[in-house]
């Protein structure tokens, strides 16, 4: 493997551990599960929630996925391509994260 697919996969990893890292923090500190719907609200409500669902995004979107596969029966196809969305999001975190770890 050549070093580009190394760091990509640990982006990939890091995107998602910090993905869900953020929305279990906020899950314990509110005692509900973080959700899109925070950006309803309205006001400086929704403008301070950006930065939340932009960390929280890629757990959130798999959180939602396996729920809807397992309770409501979506197609295999809709899994499939929600996991891709939320796993190029994830590469983008993760790089940040390392180039914000590399200085």
């Amino acid at each position: 493997m050549s070093a580009h697919q190394i760091d990509s996969f640990l982006a990939l990893g890091l995107g998602f551990a910090f993905a869900g890292l953020i929305a279990s923090v906020y899950s314990a500190w509110r005692h509900q599960p973080v959700s899109f719907s925070l950006l309803l609200a309205g006001g400086t409500g929704s403008l301070a929630a950006l930065p939340l669902l932009a960390a929280a995004g890629p757990a959130i979107i798999m959180r939602n996925t396996l729920r809807g596969r397992k309770y409501e029966r979506r197609p295999i196809h809709f899994v499939a391509m929600s996991t891709i969305i939320a796993s190029f999001w994830s590469i983008a975190i993760g790089f940040q994260l390392l180039k914000l770890m590399q200085g």
